[in-house]
């Protein structure tokens, strides 16, 4: 992929950046401190500095063997597993491109994402759940001719034309000496985000954009060596990458993976490592809070919890704050093209601010801007731009850019919202056409798309509807092509999952109608639908 930075992006967040790779500060921390922490795994020995930098010289060898070389793509598709870590140190260390792949993603996603991003090699596990990974790559393999090494990890047995992640790790390490000299300023990371037009967007973030979001986050919270992130996101969405993978090397801060969520067990790892910090979504905090009051525990050693990928309730906040010693729960905004563009209120007397808001802006230039681009004052609504040193170089695709960013280079979020005098911001709609569920961005339209491929369905229009443990769920209404037939969720649901649509993707209500509300010009009101389910939602 071509990257998007510019002289001027260069020259105006230049000052704010390290430029180190996230290797190079993996290799000084492995030579100043090897036998110290670097991150806590739930179920296995904790990662040294020391151990990570060994392993990911080892697997560097069996790359350079396989003739993976600086610019390719590797993408990996695992939990907060010790391998995600090697995998992306070591791509780092040589150059290549990494693509986290959500692990519950499919046939459809998979395809289009490995083919967008140009994948060389594939790290995958051999199951998780009932999703068997191999069958499901090798029946992708003929349509992704890029794609020349499959690589299972912690697989119980081989797979044709598959290598073993245990042989590639069977090397020498490399010597540091011999490898290339990687530019800060280069794509390190592609992302996919659900965008407006159905196929995810290709994210790319650069060392020194990954390193700038984290260590915004370790200022404007005071973090310190004291400091264990508990992470339970997964390491290939945003949130988990960052917070999880590229914190302990940038920063004196550890982090402590959970490779599937359980709450009463992320009480119990909490007390086991000390953990002082989190940043999830909101069904985290409300599941943490509940297990914790289970098991007779106010966590004293809880003192962050950055909340954001969904809505937010303002009695949540306040219940943190009562329930947990000393732990101060707020809540953030961003994305993946610009994450964390709101750090939270977390000083003493903020609480109010910290629950009815969506926090302080930091680090970042922000406007709101109306419907022709000129910015509005404080205090009225308008969509929200950014523009800061940890936003992405720019997305894949050269026309994205164009229309997702304003004339100055502000990333338009499209999302609705309102600038505080307090330099807040508030969240009040939503201009792009997605769904957050439980913090991940879900393609209206690429529901759609399978939705309207049912011989029944006429037409179909898919909004968000509350959910009460997620923030939001996925709701289609449904033109039938005969008035009089009948359609039930179940058949809908069935008719989704064998198109290989991502679970989180199906809808979980529908509404079959005789029309939809529109606009003068025909345009389906998804404003008005979205109001409608709410209200059936709420009265239920």
């Amino acid at each position: 992929m071509q990257n998007p930075l510019t002289q001027e992006r260069i020259d105006r967040d230049g000052h704010l950046w390290s430029n180190l790779t996230i290797s190079e500060a993996a290799w000084q921390k492995a030579e100043a401190s090897p036998d110290d922490v670097a991150i806590y795994l739930e179920d296995e020995p904790a990662i040294t500095y020391g151990s990570v930098a060994e392993e990911a010289r080892r697997l560097i060898t069996g790359l350079r063997k396989l003739g993976m070389e600086e610019g390719d793509t590797i993408s990996f598709q695992l939990p907060n597993w010790r391998e995600s870590v090697i995998v992306d140190i070591a791509a780092s260390a040589m150059g290549l491109l990494v693509n986290p792949v959500i692990p519950i993603y499919r046939d459809r996603e998979l395809r289009f994402i490995l083919k967008d991003a140009n994948t060389k090699l594939i790290y995958i596990p051999e199951q998780i759940r009932s999703l068997e990974f191999p069958s499901m790559i090798a029946s992708l393999k003929p349509e992704l001719p890029n794609l020349a090494h499959v690589v299972t990890v912690r697989a119980e047995g081989d797979h044709e034309g598959m290598l073993r992640f245990e042989d590639l790790m069977d090397n020498e390490p490399v010597d540091l000496a011999t490898l290339p000299k990687v530019d800060p300023n280069s794509i390190k990371t592609i992302l996919y985000t659900s965008g407006t037009t159905g196929n995810p967007k290709a994210v790319l973030h650069s060392h020194n954009t990954l390193a700038r979001i984290i260590q915004n986050s370790v200022d404007c919270w005071g973090m310190d060596e004291n400091d264990v992130m508990i992470m339970p996101s997964p390491v290939t969405h945003v949130t988990g990458y960052g917070s999880g993978m590229v914190l302990p090397f940038i920063s004196p801060v550890k982090s402590a993976l959970m490779p599937r969520w359980d709450a009463d067990a992320a009480v119990d790892y909490i007390e086991r490592v000390g953990g002082t910090a989190s940043v999830g979504a909101t069904p985290f905090l409300v599941e943490l809070l509940a297990a914790a009051k289970r098991k007779n525990t106010r966590l004293p050693t809880m003192r962050l919890f950055a909340c954001g990928g969904a809505a937010v309730p303002p009695q949540l906040i306040h219940q943190c704050y009562e329930e947990l010693e000393n732990c101060r729960a707020f809540r953030v905004y961003g994305s993946t093209e610009c994450p964390v563009i709101t750090q939270g209120f977390v000083k003493a007397g903020e609480q109010e601010l910290a629950a009815e808001t969506d926090g302080m802006i930091y680090a970042y230039d922000v406007k709101i801007l109306d419907d022709d681009g000129n910015e509005l004052p404080r205090g009225v609504d308008g969509e929200i731009a950014a523009r800061g040193a940890g936003m992405m170089l720019g997305y894949g695709i050269a026309e994205q850019n164009a229309s997702g960013h304003d004339a100055d280079g502000y990333f338009l979020t499209g999302d609705i919202g309102v600038r505080t005098e307090d330099d807040a911001i508030l969240i009040t709609d939503r201009k792009k056409d997605i769904i957050i569920r439980g913090g991940e961005n879900l393609s209206a339209k690429e529901i759609e798309d399978v939705l309207h491929d049912h011989p029944m369905i006429k037409e179909a229009a898919v909004v968000a509807m509350p959910h009460e443990r997620l923030g939001e769920g996925v709701c289609a209404y449904l033109i039938l092509e005969q008035a009089e037939a009948s359609l039930e969720l179940s058949e809908v649901a069935a008719f989704a999952d064998s198109a290989s649509l991502a679970k989180q993707k199906i809808p979980q209500h529908i509404q079959v109608v005789a029309d939809l509300p529109r606009t003068a010009s025909g345009k389906v009101r998804k404003d008005v639908l979205r109001k409608e389910i709410k209200a059936i939602i709420e009265q239920a």
